[in-house]
């Protein structure tokens, strides 16, 4: 179950309540002080849990870092099918404007799958989660678009908005749903 508190969403369950709690304070405080910054006693402070707790559910800071990515996976995907329309070219528009209140509210500084990998280009399991993040994303575009060889065109349109977001803003987007609009 998925639920909203404040800027931060929640998935609850009867055996993971504490651990995507954990998560969802892990991803808050990534985006909010970027990977370098926050010590493991900073992150146990801002997630609200002893470090014994902390170090129970993400045993070294890359877990730490895997976490808040794979909950910030799962709320985005969420957040990009919030009220779609049946797949289709208004799907694929309907996931753009998503993707705009996203980096408004949640990315101003940008995608913080890169962000991680940018800080830590070297770490094999930091890259897996955000190559399977970034594959996922791709055969979503794919899949609302209802024609999965355009999935790698929006993908890039998609990063593009992503990157460029941060310098653009809202022309980012606006170019990008008239190259979608081209394209399909």
């Amino acid at each position: 179950m998925l639920y909203h508190v404040g800027r931060v969403f929640i998935l609850h369950g009867f055996n993971n309540m504490l651990k995507q709690d954990i998560a969802a304070a892990l991803e808050v405080a990534f985006s909010q002080y970027g990977f370098a910054e926050p010590s493991v006693a900073k992150l146990q402070k801002l997630s609200g849990v002893s470090l014994r707790t902390l170090y129970k559910y993400y045993p070294s800071k890359q877990a730490m870092i895997i976490a808040a990515l794979e909950y910030r996976h799962t709320r985005y995907f969420h957040f990009l099918l919030e009220n779609s329309p049946k797949p289709g070219v208004d799907a694929v528009l309907h996931m753009f404007d998503q993707l705009k209140l996203w980096m408004q509210e949640f990315a101003p500084n940008g995608c913080l799958s890169i962000n991680a990998l940018s800080a830590f280009p070297e770490d094999e399991a930091i890259s897996n989660a955000v190559q399977n993040h970034k594959n996922e994303v791709r055969q979503l575009l794919g899949k609302q678009s209802l024609n999965t060889t355009m999935a790698s065109a929006l993908f890039l349109l998609h990063e593009g908005v992503s990157s460029a977001w941060p310098v653009m803003g809202d022309e980012a987007v606006i170019t990008a749903k008239q190259s979608i609009l081209q394209l399909i």
